[in-house]
């Protein structure tokens, strides 16, 4: 299968997934953010993987999750809009969507907790 396709549908998923509330960032590893430093551009397919055979497409996500949101319900509508997204912009039968949460965000919440007690 042509490399172009999974570029496509990593980048059609990263832009669903960024639609999710909750969601602080994707997660691409260390590689990932060192290209996205270097490069200056943020890149909508980092923290996705896409499998494709013949008549099923898989799709990992990794993920960042804001303090305080609830994980389940995060990850639930993440599959959905994914594979809804992919689904109906490529025709491709999306049988799974993994979501993998790589971690919290607490800066923004260490930050307001901070800027309370100081008042």
């Amino acid at each position: 299968m042509n490399s172009l396709i999974y570029s496509v549908v990593a980048v059609i998923a990263g832009v669903a997934v960024s639609e999710v509330q909750g969601v602080y960032e994707m997660s691409g590893g260390f590689a990932g953010g060192i290209s996205e430093v270097l490069s200056g551009k943020k890149n909508l397919a980092k923290g996705i993987k896409v499998e494709i055979n013949d008549k099923t497409t898989k799709i990992d996500v990794n993920i960042i999750v804001e303090y305080g949101t609830r994980i389940p319900d995060v990850a639930f509508e993440i599959q959905n809009k994914v594979k809804k997204a992919v689904e109906t912009m490529t025709g491709l039968n999306v049988v799974e969507v993994n979501v993998h949460v790589q971690g919290v965000n607490t800066d923004n919440t260490m930050q307001e907790k901070k800027e309370e007690i100081q008042k």
